[in-house]
């Protein structure tokens, strides 16, 4: 799952929110947060702003 979402990241090319990768990848809302939640303390994933994430 982590690693979908993370693919999704880097195809997107910006930094993004939760609901736009559940749109892209039809993952539900719920789990796109859990992986954003296991990634951030990874820290595979930045927010250069509030809200939006981007790949390390």
């Amino acid at each position: 799952m982590k690693e979908k979402v993370l693919q999704a990241m880097r195809e997107f090319g910006a930094p993004v929110n939760a609901g736009k990768i559940a749109e892209i990848t039809g993952i539900d809302r719920k789990e796109v947060d859990k992986a954003f939640a296991e990634l951030k303390k990874e820290g595979a994933i930045v927010s250069p702003v509030r809200c939006k994430w981007q790949p390390a």
